[in-house]
């Protein structure tokens, strides 16, 4: 068996499946928080957190909404997860009745480090791969451990030669 490439084994996430997808994580999360099932603040773990938690603020009808910014990636290879700015640290105490979204869990180390600064906080990601699965309380849909997700934001359009050629 030979290796293979990131695009090898790919799965495509248009703008509409992440809105679609989203919207369902808020469904499965509405009622589910603390406070008689409300949530009190979304928080975003940049980039790739920002859309679907953007998302679920809107369908829940959250209006406090702050970010996390982890670096865990360069480019596509894994490294020690840092965080590189926090949410308003009065807003987050222990993470009680906070929804902390990102687009997907791979290694979970992300979420790790997140839930070790805020452990009371409800974890939800819109993809989840197995590694990760763990750190995550709520996600929508697995995918295997060698796909790669290719995000609407990380892709453009451009032309592609027919299957039979010119």
């Amino acid at each position: 068996m030979t290796d293979r490439l990131p695009h090898e084994k790919g799965f495509h996430v248009s703008w509409d499946q992440i809105h679609r997808d989203a919207r369902a994580l808020a469904w499965r999360l509405d009622g589910k928080g603390p406070d008689s099932g409300a949530w009190r603040a979304v928080v975003a773990i940049t980039r790739g957190g920002m859309a679907p938690a953007m998302i679920v603020a809107r369908e829940l009808d959250i209006r406090t909404v702050d970010t996390i910014s982890v670096k865990s990636y360069d480019h596509q290879s894994q490294a020690e997860a840092q965080v590189l700015k926090a949410p308003d640290a009065a807003m987050m105490g222990d993470g009680t009745g906070i929804l902390v979204i990102d687009d997907l869990v791979d290694s979970g180390k992300t979420l790790e480090l997140v839930r070790r600064l805020y452990p009371k906080a409800h974890f939800a990601t819109v993809y989840a791969k197995p590694k990760g699965e763990p750190q995550v309380d709520t996600f929508i849909t697995g995918v295997s451990q060698d796909t790669w997700i290719f995000f609407p934001w990380d892709m453009a359009l451009q032309y592609v030669e027919p299957y039979r050629g010119k």
